[in-house]
């Protein structure tokens, strides 16, 4: 059986654990040739890269930090380089920093730095992956429900910084509808990974707001990427995809 992207090559940025991993091993499954990118997880990164390459395909990890836009735009350039071309771009890698505002012991600049990697590196690996692609090209960015609604207090920065990928993304539509590349946003709602486990503080109420009583899993979000990143997506673009449970309904 033809796999759908065969040829192709991808970069998943933080793609050495959870979702990240989870996409990036399904669109190696799925054909393409994938590099991801770690900020510190060396020994995980490799772990990614081994599994893709079980799938036939290339595979190579890139450490670059998503807060620093000069990282990310050699990160880019690296891959398109190294693989001879960039078709697909995920933007996975992201933190998650909760604060209630006027808290003075509020750690402001770990707020910073989230929304310098939550924005920042998104807005960086775009702008840099965009003159490498062509008619076909495919950008995903991973955001979450929380961008559409503030489901808790302390949410406030972490919802902004996914609320503003969002915004983007139907921007970025429209600059590069005319090269025929499409640009998405897909937003997970409660998932289990190491960073917001099902069995951890936020379990409970997160699986109460689903509307399947349950968290999702990994490759439940990599499923919607792998389908955004097709040739049968190539009519949809600047849509956000809640892949939620029904979190947001």
């Amino acid at each position: 059986m033809a796999k759908p992207l065969a040829g192709k090559v991808a970069l998943v940025t933080g793609g050495s654990r959870g979702i990240g991993a989870a996409i990036a091993k399904r669109l190696a499954a799925d054909g393409a040739d994938v590099a991801v990118s770690y900020a510190a997880s060396a020994d995980k990164a490799k772990a990614v890269v081994d599994a893709l390459e079980g799938h036939g395909v290339r595979a190579a990890a890139f450490q670059a930090d998503q807060a620093y836009p000069g990282q990310v735009e050699g990160l880019v350039k690296a891959v398109a380089e190294g693989f001879g071309r960039l078709d697909i771009l995920v933007n996975s890698g992201g933190v998650f920093v909760t604060a209630m505002v006027g808290d003075p012991s509020t750690d402001v600049a770990g707020l910073d730095r989230q929304f310098a990697i939550n924005v920042g590196g998104v807005a960086a690996a775009v702008r840099a992956a965009a003159p490498f692609m062509v008619e076909g090209g495919r950008i995903i960015s991973i955001g979450s429900v929380a961008g559409s609604r503030a489901p808790w207090p302390g949410f406030a920065d972490y919802s902004a910084s996914k609320a503003a990928v969002a915004a983007y993304t139907r921007g970025w539509a429209r600059d590069l509808g005319p090269k025929g590349i499409t640009v998405n946003v897909v937003q997970p709602g409660p998932i289990d990974t190491d960073m917001n486990p099902a069995d951890g503080a936020f379990a409970e109420a997160g699986k109460a707001g689903t509307a399947l009583g349950r968290y999702g899993k990994p490759e439940e979000v990599a499923a919607a990427v792998a389908f955004l990143a097709s040739p049968d997506a190539a009519f949809i673009t600047g849509a956000t995809l809640d892949v939620d449970g029904g979190f947001n309904a």
